[in-house]
Parts: structure tokens; sequence; C-alpha cells
């Protein structure tokens, strides 16, 4: 853990670097300013940790700040690094530009002004003058009125000079680095704007019919309310349960599967933002299984707490739903997390799905879509999870892909469907770029 913190403070600092040289250091000169602006690029650095920590004591009043930088400082880097690259053009052709039309350095050439031929003088064999002959001794011709006589060579430049010549004109430098950062700044706020107005809207209703070939036809159309990651915490409340739950009743849902990842806080903080979850219907009952987030929350009071709310809690084990004459298997598995937790048993799926009756067509719950790789070793026909918020941010969903094998949406799995719902909350930043907040009607199609 102290090693994760480590390296997360290290990339903090380095990412906070990089903005103000871009943002600070690249668009002012020495002086006030600068020293403003490094001094407000440390505060920023420094109010990251406090969030992360002191939300997890209670300073929940750090968490709009905190987190809201922390969506800004993400857009902020994508889209400086995105501008390298056109900047770095642009810089290689003002400097090309500068060297074109740079004066040429030629050595000077000496020249004799003015008759252009050398002046005449006496010879040996020339006879002396005589006194009164009338003719003087011949003398260098002198220069012509007005006309100067051999000119100084002009100075020649020093050696080296071109080479400290700028590569190109500094104002333009200074123009194109204010231009980045100012178009970079814009766009980062109207993004993460877009994104804070996406997150605290309310949930999309989303259906998608997934059709499995074992599903007797008498249950064709059975119909799951699936929601996950509805993150109560610092920004989400009472609120925010109450309309979740007011979306799914309307839906006349067969089940109801709440698949991890409810809070961020124990029962003490979050007990009363949860308990409007008491008031879900459906024709077969709700279920849930741990996220993640449950096992940093206190996941045996939160076990309890939801029991007591009516949910029946899924722990590596299996049940039957009978409906119309026909039977289908629903299953749920601990998160993958726990396993190294130590506050509860890891994910088995062989406690939840071993030893049942294979001609009958079986549902899993599984927070994280990573566990349909042990799920297809058990014949599952269709998983349902969460927890990649469908990527919340675009692009950090291309970095969830590396982690997870379905990000959003019906994917497969060795041969196992897997259904990955966004969530209905967020966690960290209250930003959703690219993926909404989502609450999902499955109908189940039988052949």
């Amino acid at each position: 853990m102290a090693t994760f913190v480590g390296f997360a403070v290290l990339v903090t600092a380095l990412i906070h670097l990089y903005l103000w040289k871009r943002l600070v250091r690249d668009t002012t000169g020495p002086g006030r300013w600068r020293r403003l602006g490094g001094l407000v690029a440390l505060l920023l650095a420094l109010l990251v940790p406090a969030t992360m920590a002191g939300t997890r004591s209670g300073m929940y009043w750090l968490a709009w700040p905190g987190y809201l930088w922390l969506a800004l400082m993400f857009y902020l880097l994508v889209l400086l690094l995105v501008l390298e690259v056109p900047v770095a053009v642009a810089k290689l052709v003002l400097r090309r530009r500068a060297a074109a039309t740079a004066p040429a350095v030629t050595a000077p050439e000496l020249a004799l002004v003015g008759s252009g031929s050398a002046p005449a003088r006496p010879g040996p064999d020339s006879a002396p003058a005589r006194p009164g002959s009338g003719s003087a001794p011949v003398e260098a011709e002198s220069a012509p009125a007005g006309t100067a006589g051999p000119a100084d060579p002009p100075p020649a430049a020093p050696a080296g000079a071109a080479a400290d010549q700028p590569d190109h004109d500094p104002s333009r430098r200074l123009l194109l680095a204010r231009g980045a950062a100012i178009f970079a700044g814009l766009t980062a706020a109207g993004v993460t704007g877009y994104g804070v107005r996406t997150a605290m809207g309310p949930p999309q209703l989303d259906r998608v019919r997934i059709p499995l070939a074992k599903l007797p036809r008498s249950m064709d159309g059975l119909r799951i309310a699936t929601v996950s990651d509805i993150h109560l915490g610092p920004l989400r409340g009472r609120a925010h349960t109450e309309r979740i739950v007011e979306m799914i009743n309307r839906m006349d849902a067969d089940l109801v599967a709440v698949v991890g990842d409810l809070v961020d806080g124990s029962v003490a903080e979050l007990g009363e933002a949860a308990e409007p979850l008491r008031d879900l219907r459906s024709r077969y009952g709700s279920f849930f299984v741990t996220g993640n987030h449950e096992y940093y929350s206190g996941v045996e009071e939160w076990v309890r707490e939801v029991d007591r709310l009516g949910l029946r809690v899924l722990q590596n084990e299996r049940l039957e739903i009978r409906s119309r004459g026909g039977v289908l298997d629903l299953a749920g598995v601990n998160d993958v997390s726990a396993a190294g937790t130590g506050l509860a048993a890891p994910a088995d799926y062989a406690a939840a799905l071993g030893d049942r009756d294979p001609s009958r067509p079986v549902v899993l719950l599984a927070h994280q879509p990573v566990a349909a790789h042990e799920a297809a070793k058990f014949g599952v026909d269709l998983q349902l999870s969460g927890h990649t918020h469908g990527g919340q941010m675009v692009p950090f969903n291309l970095a969830v892909k590396l982690q997870q094998p379905v990000v959003s949406g019906l994917g497969e799995v060795d041969g196992t469907k897997v259904y990955v719902t966004n969530g209905a909350g967020f966690w960290g930043p209250p930003v959703r770029v690219g993926a909404p907040p989502q609450v999902t009607l499955v109908e189940l199609r039988a052949p």
C-alpha cells in the first residue's frame, strides 16, 4: 500500500511539473506572474492527495474542489500532450523561415576606389627635372575631388555568430505557447463542465435484449433491472438513491440486480442515504453482490445492512428462479478483490456454479467483467457486471480495456456473454464524458 501511495504522489508531482512548464513557464517571463503561477501549481498538486485522504476522514468539503481539479488536470494533461506534435511542427516551420530570411554573411572584398588604374611612377631612365625647365617632377596622382581613397573593409562577422542567432522570433514562440495554453485551458474547462452536467444528471434508461440458448420458451422475456456503481458518498446521497429506485420500479422488472460498489463510506456515514433501497419492487426479488469499494467501506456491516433493506446478498452461492413453468439459475460471487483484503471469502466459482444441472441457463452476478474468464469454465450463459463505469472519462476507457475484457455494453468472453452497465454514479471526479450514467433493463430471450 505504501508503495502504491508513493507512486501516486510521484506521478501527481510529475504531472503538475509538466503543467507548470507548459502553462506558466512557457507563457510568462521571469518575475511576479511566474512566481505566482508556480505557487498555484504547488497548491493544486497538494490538493490532490489531500482530497483523497481527507474525504476518507470525513472532510467532505474537500470533495468538490479536489475532484473537480482532478478532472480538469486530467483533460489539461491529455490536451497538452496531444498539442505537443502540432506545436513542435509549428516551431520547426518558424525555425526554417528564420533561417531562410536571415542575411547571408560573406567575406569582404578589397577594392581601389578612383580611376581604376595604378598611379604613374617615375622609371629608372626618367630624366630628373631641371631647374627652370617648367616641368615638375612627376608625382603620384591625387584622387579627384570628392572621391575617397581605398575603402576600409567592413568588419568581419565573428566566428560562430550564425550559431548564436535564435531559432526564430522569441515573440512568435511566446505567442505559440500562449495560444496552446489558452486552447487547452478553455477546452478542458468546457469538457469538464459538460462532464459534470452529465454525471450529476439522471441516469439514462437502456434496454437490451440478450438471447440465451438454454432459456425455456416459457421464460422468454424475463426482465432483469440491472444497476451498479451507485457510489453513495461525499457527493451523492439519499436523493440519488431515491431517483434510482423510482426508475427501477417503473420498469416492472422480474428481478433486480445490484452488482456492487454501492457505497464509498461506512454504514454510520451512509446508512441513511441507502435506506430507499428497501422500496425496490420486483416479482422475484432484489439481489446484491459486493464490489471492490464495499471492501474499503466495512464489507461485513454493509452485507448486514443491505440484507436488512430487503436485498438478498449472494456470496458465492446460487438459487433457482422459477417462472412460468421454467427454471433459471441465478448465481453471485464476491468481488475478485476480496482475496487480497482478508475481510471476506474470495470469489469461489465452484461454490456458486459447481454441481448444478447444466441443461438449465445460469446468470451470474459478478462486479468485475474480468470474472468472466473463470465463469466461462463453468458454462455460464450470461454474466452481469459493472465496475468499469464505461471508462467514465474518455479517453480513460482505453486504459480500462487493458484490464477488463468488456468496458461497456454486451460482449463475449470465452463463450460466455457479458453485459457491462456503465453504472449509475461516479467515483472521484463528478464527471462523465462519453459514458453517461445508466440503469439497464436486460430482457432475456428464448431461441
